[in-house]
Parts: structure tokens; C-alpha cells; sequence
């Protein structure tokens, strides 16, 4: 049975409940010492439940938000930003939403999810965060195969409408075949977003390597995939020429719209410097050959993505390489958003 989309942001609420706890615990003793779990259930208040004890962490979700929302200033704003005291104001309204048992819309639970997400991402909650992104994808799922009900519904009210106008034109479903996934409704966005993230874990577990798709994922499937334009193989033959020490650029920064095709270009150099022969990876001759090097073997790639790296749990990856002629590859959008 199809979950409705109450029971969905429910469902997020107790991710997000067994995420938080860690979270606000190390940061409350941080802060108070032996003295946090008083401080705790001073701060909520007697109207509102923060349940479990001290050495449990089955708490509350709205406890868990009412604290980090009183005890910003004094404790959490040290580790997190305004984005996420935004995000801690929206999550306590739309807790309460679900608890007096209001309707969401698709957009409006998607929305929640999302905000869960990201606070998820921002304490370092990354099982939880893996587990909410996954009900993202399916959720979106469910629309897709909602507004392909209705676009099949409208086409078909319209059929005999428009058949005097249309007599003779061929049906453009027979003109141009869907994708089976996409005929049968299987079809998932998600499926053609690149995500630098997941496709930097899948090389080391097979298990998240079974849901990245190949043209993601495999080095040779990737470039046989991809058309390389004049910029992108410029950044490729920049990359290859430093790592050379051939005396090229050591920062290169990709300013684009959103959409513009930075996220391409990263994954572009990490299959790039994957280790594998160029022959077997289509495209690549013209890069070598204007290089005029060599492609360097053994590089060390480094994977930094933002919103994946927990302000309270600082991490330093560079310091823990040889020392080698590095490229830093930077990424920034040209937009209001």
C-alpha cells in the first residue's frame, strides 16, 4: 500500500529523530559539562516531551529541535550557519504541522524531506542523511508517475479533439520511442542528476556501486557517454599538463549557471586520473595528444564536497598525502538562488 505523504514526513521525522542525538549531546557537554542533560530539559520546557534519559539517545524529535533552537546562540552556532538556524525554524513548524495531523502536498513533503536532509548533512549524521536521501528519490518517483497519469489522462480527452485537425499526422509516440524506463514509469530523475558524492563512495563500496548508474560510475562508460566540449577539454589538458609538472595552472575555478556543467567536469578528472589506460577510454587520445604528456599514474584524487562535511567533526585529508604537484579544482555558481 502507497504511503501518503503524512505518513512520509512521519516517517522522515523518526530519521531525523535517530540522527540529531549524537549531535546535540557532544555539543551540550561541550558547552555545559556534567550539567547538559539539566540544561536540556530546562530548556524545553514541561511542554514538550524530550523522552529517553541521559544515557539514552530516544529522544524527542521536537524536544531535539526546541533545544537547538534556544540553545543556538550559546552552543550550536559555534558548528553551524544561518542556513541551518533557517532550517531548525522550519523543521519545528512543519513537526507540528504532521502532529495536528495537517495534509501536505507532494511539493510541501518533498520540501520537508529535503530541510532533513540537510540538517542531517550539516551534524554529520551520514546514515540517516543516506537513508533521507533515498526517500527523496522515491518520493520523486511518485511524482513523476503522477503527472504521467495525468499527462496520459489529458492526451486521451484530447485524442478525439484533435483528430479531424491532426488526420494523417502519426502519433509521437510512434514517431519517437520513449525509454522503457521511462514508457513503463520507472523512470527516476534522479537517475540523471551526476552526484560527485556517490560516485566517489561507489569506488569504495560495492554495495552504493550497485545503485550509481554506469555513465557515472565506469571511467570507459563515462567518456563514451560524453561529448568533450572546447572548455572541458581544456580543463582536462590543464589537469594532465600540472600533474606532469609541466607548469600549468594549480587553481582552476569553474564559475557556471546552475546546470552549466561543473559536477560533469569533476567527475570528468576523477575518471581521468582513475588509472586506467586512456585507450580504453574513448576520447581521451585528442586530450593526451594536445597535452603532449604523458597521463601521470599513481595520482592521488581527493573528493571535497561542501555540504557533505560535518562543521562539528573537522577532518584533514590533505596533510595525509606524499607530498606531489597538486590541482585544485574549485566550484561556484552564477546565481541568486
Amino acid at each position: 500500500m502507497a504511503l501518503s505523504n503524512h505518513e512520509r514526513v512521519g516517517k522522515a521525522l523518526e530519521t531525523l529523530k535517530a540522527g540529531l542525538p549524537a549531535f546535540v549531546k557532544r555539543e551540550l557537554k561541550s558547552a555545559h559539562g556534567t550539567k547538559w542533560w539539566a540544561t536540556a530539559k530546562q530548556v524545553i520546557g514541561p511542554g514538550i516531551q524530550l523522552g529517553g534519559t541521559e544515557q539514552s539517545t530516544d529522544w524527542d524529535a521536537a524536544g531535539l529541535l526546541r533545544i537547538l533552537w534556544e540553545c543556538w546562540n550559546d552552543v550550536f552556532a559555534k558548528t553551524l550557519g544561518r542556513a541551518e538556524r533557517s532550517i531548525v525554524s522550519e523543521l519545528m513548524e512543519i513537526r507540528n504541522k504532521w502532529a495536528h495531523q495537517k495534509p501536505f502536498s507532494t511539493d510541501d513533503a518533498y520540501r520537508a524531506l529535503d530541510s532533513m536532509h540537510r540538517l542531517l548533512n550539516a551534524t554529520g549524521a551520514g546514515k540517516e542523511a543516506d537513508e533521507l536521501e533515498a526517500q527523496k528519490a522515491e518520493l520523486m518517483r511518485v511524482k513523476f508517475d503522477e503527472q504521467a497519469r495525468h499527462e496520459r489522462r489529458k492526451t486521451q480527452a484530447t485524442l478525439g479533439l484533435e483528430a479531424g485537425t491532426a488526420a494523417g499526422l502519426k502519433p509521437r509516440r510512434e514517431v519517437v520511442t520513449p525509454h522503457p524506463d521511462v514508457a513503463s514509469g520507472r523512470y527516476q530523475q534522479a537517475e540523471f542528476a551526476a552526484d560527485l558524492w556517490q560516485v566517489y563512495r561507489a569506488s569504495f563500496s560495492p554495495e552504493i556501486r550497485k545503485t550509481v548508474s554506469d555513465e557515472y560510475a565506469d571511467a570507459q562508460e563515462f567518456f563514451r557517454r560524453t561529448c568533450l566540449t572546447v572548455g572541458l577539454k581544456d580543463l582536462l589538458v590543464r589537469a594532465v599538463r600540472r600533474l606532469a609538472s609541466d607548469g600549468s595552472d594549480p587553481v582552476v575555478e569553474l564559475q557556471t549557471n546552475f546546470g552549466g556543467g561543473k559536477t560533469h567536469s569533476m567527475l570528468a578528472l576523477w575518471h581521468l586520473f582513475s588509472g586506467r589506460p586512456p585507450a580504453e577510454m574513448p576520447g581521451l587520445e585528442a586530450v593526451i595528444a594536445e597535452a603532449k604528456v604523458a597521463l601521470p599514474k599513481n595520482v592521488k584524487r581527493v573528493v571535497l564536497v561542501g555540504n557533505k562535511i560535518s562543521p562539528g567533526q573537522p577532518a584533514s585529508l590533505l596533510a595525509t598525502l606524499p607530498y606531489c604537484p597538486r590541482t585544485l579544482v574549485r566550484t561556484s555558481s552564477c546565481s541568486s538562488s
